[in-house]
């Protein structure tokens, strides 16, 4: 960005709730900008719900105009059919970032935990804790969903992923 910081939207993927989260970088240092949801009615045919999913990440990626687009991956899930409509909702998330020319980064949940918490298995209660913390948010900052956080989380994951590889970069040009 122009400004010096690196704008990251982090995506949370899912047909009935799809959390979305704007983080600016800079540095070691956070701004969160935008920590929502995309709700999508269990009434409507999953093509409608799929279409409200794109063209609001469309929306956001136009109206915040990030640099990248960070994406949880799937997790394993016993649920074959969960984990097929996470995987759709996963693909027009990726698809709005891709027409909308972002570099796409994809993150396991445990990445993410790893990246926030220092512990690959915390719970959504200690990521929460340290997103708040790290981020200086107040409580009013994140809404209730538990997917407009783990958004935020993945956002983070990307902030500490590349800072790392950054450094790691500039070790390996001495």
């Amino acid at each position: 960005m122009e400004n010096g910081y690196t704008r990251v939207i982090g995506i949370d993927p899912g047909l009935e709730i799809t959390g979305v989260a704007i983080l600016d970088i800079k540095s070691s240092r956070y701004l969160p900008v935008l920590c929502d949801c995309i709700l999508t009615k269990k009434t409507l045919p999953t093509s409608k719900r799929l279409k409200q999913i794109y063209e609001s990440l469309t929306g956001i990626i136009r109206e915040y105009n990030p640099d990248c687009l960070a994406i949880e991956d799937i997790f394993f899930s016993a649920n074959v059919k969960t984990a097929l409509s996470v995987g759709a909702a996963r693909g027009v998330a990726i698809l709005s970032g891709s027409n909308n020319d972002l570099e796409v980064f994809e993150y396991t949940p445990l990445q993410v935990k790893q990246a926030i918490v220092g512990y690959g298995r915390a719970t959504k209660k200690q990521v929460k804790y340290m997103l708040k913390m790290i981020l200086g948010a107040k409580d009013d900052f994140f809404p209730s969903y538990d997917d407009a956080w783990d958004a935020m989380g993945v956002a983070m994951c990307h902030a500490s992923m590349s800072r790392f590889e950054g450094k790691l970069k500039e070790y390996m040009n001495q």
